[in-house]
């Protein structure tokens, strides 16, 4: 029987444990030089494929020098390597063994004499498999070190030594194993194949095999989620789950490696996909543990702008694209966002604000809150931080001029709504600037503190935003103030506030009462603009505020200003104290 093997069945190892196990003897096996040179170019290249088949030739030799089969090669190089192969089966009158289907079927079209090999392997028995149980998070081979293994949960995990020291021939016969099954497995694929690296996905785990010199040691490693959860397990808010599902939004999910970003991701598109959205995921390498009805992508022609391209023709509801890192990846969500597609990205960062700040640079700054207006960010497997981006035009926090209003990026606690950050152009620098907020107890105690160090006398401290109003008697004010304005500028800068001083009075004030159509105005002077009063009527007292006018307006239907009016009529003393 002579056999000629393509290059699929050399890659998988087929042919070898066919004769191995004694269901093929004493074979000529006809391997075209086409085949061994194109072996020769990818293990150049460093692809593991191209070094497993080679491992495969040095095994047939194995088995060629035992007697067991006759090996010898034929045929030239040059040319398609798929034509030559089925031409020298043909030219032989050898049977054609290949575990590629297209080979196959145009062979068959030939009239070539064809076999082909269906899968021999299950999953149970890949080597790597046995490293796994069930809290197992990840599995690290490497060359002349024992095995070791992650186990537990994210921010909750130890990690265990497995079994022997390692040689490099074990590590490639696992390699080689990896590599076989993807391309018999239907749902086991091939994901990235570059030089002296290669992204295998077997199912729902992800194994990435290095080789040096990318790599110091040759090493494995292979990750599988151990557990998958829906939306209900984070507990999320109401107001939180409606953002979410609203495909006006955008939003990022953020986190360090390993922190279950991608976990909460999935769970996302599961419960979108429960409300009855078409939902669909852009992946490289495809690692989501989803559903069957959620289409999962790669890069199309190694393109994740193609696959955007289509996406796009395919109008989904909801866009899941993991992971969201280098520059095109966000200049292509951008894209899709802008685009009307509601989309959620995962990127790896240690905060939340991090995140944000992947964007600058790489997305124009004043359309980033309308590609993403959410960030959540997730460690050891919970959400630790939600933020809303808004966009508008203010003075930055810390600045004091009118004139410096700008666009600002406006960033808040999503649960609090309190102002955390202000990203906003400053000459031709994009800042990032915190927003500390001093308590007004923390702010009045310090104003008290450095006021002390320039007076003996009484004195009181009210603080009003950005503005702290200081009451001293009035033979006070001229030494607060200073020449010039110099002292109150120094205790201005000891203290980090705009400071006002006022008079500090203590008497009863007779206002002014002005009577209208719609309202009741009270005239105490703009000496006390912006000082927190009491209203005497009849003895009752009404809390206000003076306006920078020195007034003090009541609606004339409101209770105060009738109560007012009726203190009038009855002449009832009205006087204010400040």
């Amino acid at each position: 029987m002579k056999v000629v093997p393509d290059t699929s069945i050399i890659i998988d190892g087929r042919l070898s444990e066919w004769i191995k196990s004694g269901k093929i003897e004493k074979v000529d096996v006809i391997i075209p030089n086409a085949v061994l040179k194109e072996l020769e170019i990818q293990a150049n290249d460093g692809l593991e494929i191209g070094i497993s088949g080679l491992n495969e030739i040095v095994e047939l030799q194995k088995l060629n020098k035992e007697g067991k089969i006759y090996l010898h090669f034929h045929g030239g190089k040059e040319g398609d390597a798929d034509e030559i192969i089925r031409e020298i089966a043909e030219e032989l009158h050898a049977t054609l063994f290949t575990s590629d289907k297209i080979q196959a079927k145009v062979a068959e079209a030939k009239g070539i004499n064809v076999y082909y090999l269906p899968s021999l392997h299950e999953e149970k028995e890949l080597k790597i498999l046995k490293y796994f149980d069930d809290e197992t998070m990840s599995v690290h081979l490497r060359q002349d070190c024992k095995p070791i293994a992650k186990k537990g949960r994210p921010g909750n995990f130890r990690i265990v030594e497995l079994g022997e020291i390692l040689s490099e021939r074990e590590l490639a016969d696992v390699a080689h194993e990896i590599i076989e099954f993807a391309k018999r497995n239907s749902d086991s694929f091939i994901e990235i194949e570059r030089k002296h690296a290669t992204i295998v996905q077997i199912k729902n785990m992800r194994i990435a095999i290095l080789r040096q010199p990318f790599v110091d040691k040759f090493e494995i490693t292979a990750t599988k989620p151990i557990v998958k959860l829906s939306i209900d397990d984070y507990s999320l808010e109401e107001e939180l789950k409606q953002r979410l599902t609203d495909y006006n939004r955008g939003v990022l999910v953020s986190g360090p490696p390993g922190s279950g970003k991608s976990t909460f991701a999935q769970a996302i598109a599961e419960h979108l996909h429960s409300l009855g959205a078409i939902v669909k995921t852009m992946e490289n390498p495809r690692d989501l543990w989803v559903r069957d009805e959620i289409a999962q992508y790669a890069p199309l022609e190694k393109s994740m702008e193609l696959t955007a391209d289509i996406l796009l023709l395919l109008r989904p509801d909801f866009v899941v694209f993991d992971e969201v890192r280098r520059s095109n990846d966000f200049k292509i969500f951008a894209d899709m966002r802008l685009a009307g597609i509601g989309l959620i990205g995962v990127t790896h960062s240690n905060r939340a604000i991090d995140a944000i700040q992947r964007l600058i640079g790489r997305v124009e700054l004043g359309i980033i809150p309308q590609v993403v207006d959410t960030v959540i960010h997730i460690s050891d497997g919970k959400i630790k931080e939600v933020l809303e981006l808004d966009f508008t035009v203010k003075i930055p926090h810390g600045m004091e001029e009118a004139d410096l209003a700008r666009p600002v990026i406006v960033v808040r606690d999503f649960y609090t709504k309190k102002v955390i950050y202000e990203i906003y152009t400053y000459g031709e620098q994009v800042t990032v600037m915190p927003v500390k907020e001093k308590s007004t107890e923390i702010f009045g105690k310090n104003v008290e503190k450095v006021i002390a160090k320039y007076i003996d006398s009484k004195f009181k401290v009210e603080i009003n935003g950005k503005i702290a109003n200081v009451y001293v008697g009035e033979e006070e004010i001229p030494h607060i103030i200073g020449k010039g304005g110099k002292t109150i500028s120094e205790i201005e800068r000891e203290a980090g506030i705009k400071i006002r001083v006022h008079p500090l009075i203590e008497q009863e004030i007779i206002p002014d009462i002005v009577k209208r159509k719609k309202e009741i105005i009270i005239k105490i002077g703009k000496a006390y603009a912006g000082r927190e009063v009491k209203i005497f009527i009849d003895g009752n007292a009404i809390d206000a505020k003076v306006s920078n006018n020195g007034e003090i307006k009541f609606k004339r239907h409101s209770i105060e200003g009738r109560r007012i009016v009726e203190a009038i009529a009855s002449g009832n003393k009205i006087y204010v104290k400040i």
